[in-house]
């Protein structure tokens, strides 16, 4: 039973995680976003943004100490690398209305 506990207070504390933007959030946003990162790697993710600049890709995140693959697959779905946007409605792929085009008008007949 104890075996089970943790995994599923693991999971449930993902699934109630809100998106961090790691190149914008403070050590105490990304603290409470992000399973598995508590304090002081938060607070270090802030210090490598501030002196390395930001994240280019989630897998940058491993040049912070403490931080590997295990931290980032648990935490991809809620790192954000720029603030979300509102999503633009999609083009129609519609097809134009056609509107009819009258014939042209015959040419007169020729005269002999």
């Amino acid at each position: 039973m104890k075996k089970l506990l943790l995994p599923l207070l693991l999971v449930s504390m993902n699934i109630c995680a809100k998106p961090v933007n790691i190149n914008t959030a403070d050590a105490a946003a990304i603290d409470d976003a992000l399973t598995g990162v508590g304090k002081k790697k938060a607070a270090a993710i802030v210090a490598d943004r501030t002196k390395n600049g930001p994240f280019k890709t989630v897998d940058d995140l491993k040049r912070v100490s403490g931080i590997g693959e295990k931290t980032i697959a648990a935490n991809k779905a809620d790192i954000l690398l720029m603030d979300a946007k509102p999503v633009a409605a999609p083009a129609s792929t519609a097809k134009p209305a056609t509107v009819p085009v009258a014939p042209a008008p015959a040419a007169p007949a020729a005269k002999h």
